[in-house]
Parts: C-alpha cells; sequence; structure tokens
C-alpha cells in the first residue's frame, strides 16, 4: 500500500473518531448541537402542512375585542357570558384558558358597597336588604364559577422556578412516588401560580403553560407533557383537555423495550403521544402564525361569529393584543403566539403528526458516522477531484434523502449534522492531501499549458482539475478572435538594424500581449509583427467578444504611451490595425508528431484577418463583424459598410467600436446619430442628400476618412446609378 494511501486512511480515520466522541458524549461539541437543531428547522419548514385545522379554534382577546368590551382584565361576568354563549349558543366541544385568573374580581364595586352596608348605612334596611338581593349578581367570581360548573372547562395554571404555590391546583394526574414516575427524568417546578379555589373547584380540569426546555438558541421547540411539583405530576394545558374530550382516561407512561428505563411516551386511551425522556414532546407546528382560525371574543359576545367554526371544536381562550399578549420564539416565527403553541400541540394529539426521536437515534448516527468513514476513506483516494466531488455529492444526496424518508414517511427525527460533517471534513482532507501531493504534477501541467495560456489562466486550469482534457482533443466552441498588425512593417524594418528592430518589437509586442492577458485572452501565436489572440478556451468564456473588443480598444489605446516611448528611443512611431470576429471556431491542439499548437481554425478565423486587412482602407485601428457586435453590447460602435470578403458569398456588416457605453460625449453621440442617418439616406439612393450630410461631417471631422469615403461614394452613385439590383454592399476582392 503507498505511502499517501495510508496517510489518507489514518486522517479520515482520525476524524472519524473525533466525530464519535462528540456525539457519545466524550467531547461534547455545541456547535453541533447547534447545527443540528437548525437541520431540525429546515426540515419542519420545508414539510409545514401550510393548511388551518379544522377541529381546533383560537378565541381571541384582540386590539379590536378590547377596543369594544373595554381594557383587560375583563369583569369576570363578561368571561362568564363568554363561556355560557360559546357553549349554549355556538355547541363548543371543550374550552382551555391560557389565562390565569389568580386574584379576585372586586370590579362590581361589591367592597364598597359592604363597607357602606357596615358602616355609614348600616341603619339603612332598605340598602342593606337591597344589597343581600343583589350580592350574588356582583359576586363576579361566583358567577364565573356557576358558569364554568359542568362544562368542559379546563383552566390554566402557570409554573415557575419560584418555590410556592399560589392559589388552589388540580388533582395530580399521578404521583411521583409512582414506581414509573421516579424513573422518568421529568422537568421539575418549584413555584406555582394556579386560580382562585372557587373556580379551580367548579373547573372540569386544569392543566399548565410553561416556558421549560426553550433550546439554547432561544427556540421553542419542544413541550413537557407532563412536570412534576412537590409529590405530584401535573399535566399541560392541551394534555388536560383532550383528556377531558375522551372521558378523562388515565395516562399511562410507556417505555423503551430494550430499555425499561428509558421513556418513550404517553398512552391517553387509545392514543400515543411520543416524547423523549424528559417527557417532551416535538411541537408539529402546522405552518406560520395564523395556521388557526381566530375568532374574536367579541364577537362571540354580540352574537357575530359564524356557528360552523366553533360548533364541535377544542377553542384556546388567548391573546394577540399588544401588552397581553404571550409571545415565544419558535422555528417558524420569531414571534408567535403562545397560545397558538398550545394549539399546535392539540392539533398534533388529535391528528398524530408528532415527530420523534426515536431510542434507537444514538446507535444510529454511531453506525452511521462508521458506515461513511470507512467509505470515504476507502473511496476517495482511488478517485481523481471530478469524481470524488460526485462521489461526496452521491453521499451526501443519500445521508438526508434518508433522513427526509424517516421525516416525512415515518415521523422520525434522526440525527444529520454529524453525518453531514464528517462528510464535508473528510472531502476536505482528502482534498488538501491530494493537492499538495500533486502539486509537482501540477506545475508541470501548467508548464505544458504555459505554451498555449497566459499564466494566470493556468492557474485557474489547476484548479479545474481535469475537466480541461477535452479542450485539447479539438472541439467546436462559439469563440472570439483577434488579429492585430504593424502598418508599415516593411518600411520601418527596412531603416533599423535587426538587433534594434529585435528590441523594437518586443516593446511593441509586450504592452500589448499585456493588454490581452488583463482580459483574460489567450496569445495563439505571433507572427512577425502580428498577434492572433482568442477567448472562450481553453477556459470557457460566456462573455468572450466583450473581452476581446476590451482588449482591441484597449491596445489602440496604448499607442500614444508605446510612441511616446520609442520616440524617447529614438525609434519611429508605430501604428496597428485590428480586427475582431465572433462565431463558432475549432479549437483544440493541432499539427504534426513533430510540433503541436494549441490553435483556432474555422471561416470566423479568417474573418478576423480579412477585417484587419480593412482597417486601412475605411482609416479606422479596429473593426468589427456584425456578430461580434451583437455578441459585445458593452460598447458604442459605428457601422462602416457591408462588405463580401474575398473568397465569401455571404456579406457581413463591419463595424468600429467607438468606446464604453456611457463614455461617449454628447457631441460625438449627436455627431454619430447624424453619421448613421446620412448612411441610411446613402442606402436608400438618396445621393444629394447623403453626400451633403458627409460633406458637413466631413468639414468637422477632417481627420476621420470615412466621411470623405462616402462624400466620394455618394458622388460616383450620383454619376452612375448602378442599377435595380444595388443591395449596397462592397466586394473585396483582396484579403
Amino acid at each position: 500500500m503507498k505511502i499517501h494511501t495510508i496517510v489518507r486512511l489514518l486522517g479520515t480515520g482520525l476524524i472519524t473518531v473525533v466525530m464519535l466522541l462528540a456525539v457519545t458524549g466524550w467531547m461534547p461539541v455545541k456547535s453541533l448541537k447547534g447545527l443540528d437543531a437548525f437541520l431540525y428547522d429546515a426540515r419542519l419548514l420545508a414539510t409545514l402542512p401550510g393548511t388551518k385545522s379544522d377541529k381546533i379554534i383560537i378565541i381571541d382577546i384582540d386590539e379590536a375585542s378590547l377596543a369594544e368590551i373595554g381594557r383587560w382584565p375583563w369583569s369576570r361576568d363578561k368571561v362568564a357570558d363568554m363561556v355560557t354563549k360559546v357553549f349554549d349558543d355556538y355547541g363548543l366541544a371543550v374550552l382551555g384558558f391560557d389565562v390565569i385568573f389568580a386574584e379576585s374580581d372586586s370590579s362590581s364595586g361589591l367592597p364598597v358597597l359592604e363597607s357602606l352596608a357596615q358602616g355609614r348605612l348600616s341603619e339603612d334596611r332598605g340598602f342593606v336588604a337591597a344589597l343581600e338581593k343583589v350580592r350574588p349578581d356582583l359576586e363576579y367570581d361566583r358567577v364565573f364559577a356557576e358558569a364554568i360548573r359542568g362544562r368542559p372547562v379546563v383552566l390554566g395554571f402557570a409554573a415557575s422556578n419560584v418555590p410556592g404555590t399560589a392559589n388552589a391546583l388540580p388533582f395530580p394526574v399521578t404521583f411521583a412516588m409512582d414506581p414509573e414516575v421516579e424513573k422518568i427524568n421529568m422537568v421539575v417546578r418549584e413555584g406555582v401560580t394556579g386560580n382562585l379555589p372557587i373556580l379551580q373547584e367548579n373547573a372540569a380540569s386544569a392543566g399548565f403553560f410553561d416556558n421549560a426546555l426553550v433550546d439554547d438558541d432561544g427556540l421553542f421547540r419542544r413541550l413537557p407533557l407532563v412536570y412534576r411539583h412537590g409529590d405530584g405530576v401535573y399535566e399541560t394545558l392541551t394534555l388536560a383537555m383532550l383528556r377531558l374530550a375522551l372521558g378523562s382516561p388515565p395516562l399511562k407512561f410507556r417505555f423503551a423495550d430494550e430499555n425499561e428505563d428509558l421513556l418513550t411516551g404517553i398512552s391517553v386511551g387509545d392514543l400515543f403521544i411520543p416524547t423523549d425522556a424528559n417527557a417532551a414532546a416535538l411541537v408539529p407546528y402546522r405552518g406560520y402564525y395564523g395556521s388557526f382560525e381566530y375568532i374574536r371574543v367579541a364577537d362571540i359576545l354580540k352574537g357575530r361569529a359564524d356557528r360552523a367554526k366553533i360548533q364541535g371544536r377544542f377553542g384556546l381562550v388567548g391573546s394577540t393584543a399588544a401588552g397581553i399578549m404571550d409571545l415565544r420564539a419558535t422555528p417558524v416565527n420569531n414571534v408567535f403566539p403562545g397560545v397558538e403553541v398550545h394549539a399546535n400541540i392539540l392539533s398534533g394529539m388529535l391528528n398524530d403528526t408528532f415527530k420523534t426521536v426515536p431510542e434507537y437515534a444514538p446507535g444510529f448516527e454511531f453506525i452511521m458516522l462508521l458506515l461513511l468513514g470507512a467509505l470515504m476513506a476507502l473511496l476517495l483516494p482511488r478517485l481523481g477531484a471530478l469524481w470524488s466531488v460526485m462521489a461526496v455529492a452521491a453521499l451526501v444526496a443519500v445521508v438526508v434523502g434518508l433522513n427526509v424518508v424517516a421525516w416525512v414517511y415515518q415521523d422520525l427525527s434522526l440525527p444529520l449534522a454529524s453525518q453531514l460533517v464528517l462528510i464535508a471534513l473528510v472531502f476536505v482532507f482528502q482534498t488538501l492531501y491530494a493537492y499538495f501531493v500533486e502539486a509537482r504534477s501540477r506545475r508541470q501541467l501548467g508548464k505544458t499549458f504555459g505554451q498555449y495560456v497566459p499564466p494566470e489562466i493556468v492557474d485557474e486550469m489547476n484548479a479545474g482539475g481535469g475537466e480541461m482534457s477535452f479542450a485539447l482533443e479539438g472541439e467546436s466552441r462559439d469563440m472570439s478572435v483577434l488579429f492585430s498588425d504593424v502598418r508599415g512593417f516593411t518600411t520601418l524594418s527596412e531603416g533599423l538594424e535587426p538587433q534594434e528592430l529585435t528590441r523594437l518589437m518586443n516593446a511593441l509586442l509586450t504592452p500589448l500581449t499585456r493588454v490581452i492577458h488583463h482580459q483574460r485572452g489567450t496569445i495563439d501565436k505571433y507572427m512577425g509583427d502580428a498577434i492572433m489572440a482568442f477567448w472562450g478556451a481553453p477556459l470557457a468564456d460566456a462573455d468572450h467578444a466583450n473581452h476581446a473588443v476590451a482588449a482591441g480598444l484597449a491596445m489602440t489605446a496604448q499607442l500614444p504611451e508605446i510612441n511616446a516611448d520609442f520616440d524617447k528611443r529614438g525609434w519611429p512611431p508605430v501604428n496597428i490595425g485590428v480586427g475582431v470576429s465572433t462565431g463558432v471556431m475549432n479549437v483544440g491542439n493541432m499539427g504534426s508528431e513533430f510540433r503541436m499548437a494549441y490553435t483556432v481554425l474555422g471561416d470566423a478565423v479568417n474573418l478576423g484577418a480579412r477585417l484587419e486587412g480593412q482597417t486601412k482602407e475605411y482609416g479606422v485601428l479596429f473593426i468589427v463583424s456584425e456578430y461580434t457586435m451583437r455578441h459585445a453590447d458593452a460598447f458604442v460602435y459605428r457601422e462602416l459598410d457591408r462588405i463580401r470578403v474575398k473568397g465569401k458569398t455571404e456579406p457581413v456588416t463591419i463595424y468600429e467600436p467607438i468606446c464604453r457605453k456611457g463614455a461617449l460625449s454628447d457631441q460625438d453621440g449627436a455627431r454619430l446619430k447624424r453619421y448613421h442617418n446620412a448612411l441610411q439616406l446613402w442606402r436608400k439612393r438618396r445621393w444629394d442628400e447623403a453626400e451633403i450630410n458627409f460633406a458637413s461631417l466631413a468639414a468637422e471631422e477632417p481627420e476621420r476618412p470615412i466621411y470623405q469615403l462616402y462624400t466620394e461614394r455618394s458622388a460616383q452613385m450620383r454619376a452612375a446609378d448602378p442599377g435595380p439590383n444595388w443591395d449596397g454592399v462592397v466586394t473585396k476582392t483582396s484579403k
């Protein structure tokens, strides 16, 4: 076995062992737990039903109800009236209060009247008699107690960690000394705030609402269904509502078959609610805020509510009004009404939609980490870069896919973060090791490709791995090619010594090449005083036409600086012509068994060379084809002519690139528009108007030969009509 393979195996094994220690608790990693929570939320949000419950309503103490009825807290006679109406008029099945009635209601004024009856008006027998007569109607707590008596009403009470018990509690569902209860790692609450005794005594049941088990990130994902207080075990508000609707069957705690001390859930009659070891259930959120029907309390009291939305349903009284709204941070909303959390729990009980972390989850996670570590250790060293990426992507897809299938079809929440982290760490290790080990061969590859492309492109090719190999074998691509030639090179060379001419050419070609490289171009070859370059290979370049035109403009813009340097050296000034063509070309390593060259071939390449040759005739430095102009839309162009180059029958429109869009002055823009208008007149055979316009432009810019060219053409056409078959195309007889 090669040393590199051994190192890869040992490295992957070490990473796997570290991950196993992390998930078994020997070396806990807090961020791993946070990532698992994030992935839990992602699965939850991706699979939210997004439908409204048809079994549960929320009776809302909202802003509109407060405005109509009065500020909170309302007198208990109004609450009693709401209870009476919601059962007698609307047919509600069960009512639960996410509200505590911990203090006596004195809003009727009864204490004041009693004080008067015992004081200044004690001798007024009529007053005392009247008070005794109306007393039952003014004892609002008793009125409320009578309203809930005999009705399926569940009061709510709050638990806290402040020791002590305030007011009355319901009878416990079981007791802490129960042998089964002693096995449960149940949430313990030292303090409880209950309801007034008169209310608790008349309520059918009561249940707690609690902020226990908020995760480290502050989000509310789980809710304990039972908890201990003193010697008793008490149930949550929604569990109490469910039991009341089912006839108050006893709770039964269920434990794992393999581990009789591990709680797996709670049975209520024929219903089973999965929980964790703390007797807490994952909240089965139906959707975002508003997944339940909200009925305003004011609409119930005034008889405006829709009976069809209330009859036979479970109702939870809560508030969305500012100041009294119980807010929770949840995976589905950062600000979520607490009453709707309870509604989601109750919905999960009624519809059996709870997700659960199975008792075998730790073992499953352990085995998955072992399998993934072994598979990647054996597989990745045998694969190249591209196949390694594909293999890792496949592993991620399989791991995530299995997890999602378990989530959707089995309602199981299996750990996922550790497996994804293991895959990522092993892949990074294997990739980095392969990169450093193969650095020498990559440098050799760089030397080979360096014959064809600039160094920065070689770096990208190295980073891309083996994906470049196909380009060498030859293929057709949409590309752009540039030709540049020195004007009057023969005359220039005759006046210089060979050594001086060599230095001049080096001083000219170096800055021009630098411009091409800066625009990501590939130098094909130097042909004496000429340069051939292309864009779009070996690396694909979707913006090749814009890069080629930018390079051509930059080359012509470089000439003044080059000539200034030449003047200092005593050399004659130079000028160049540039042609760019865009189209489908064949690119690859071409040549013979004696010598190969990475180059391009095709009609579009030949056209580029022809366009460079036309720059002298039109008196411009730079010409591009109509295909280049269409693709390089970042620039402003001057249309020059429609020509038929030598060897081709199809005409092509040629253009002179002027500058980038937005860089043209208003004066030059107006002049360019006049020129194009004149050109249209010329093509419409309106020779006189065309000649006048071209002549006017030539007078303004005598240094631009194209105006004079069309002035003369207009005169020629007027003198000798070209005939009805004239199409405005000029046929070129030379290259």
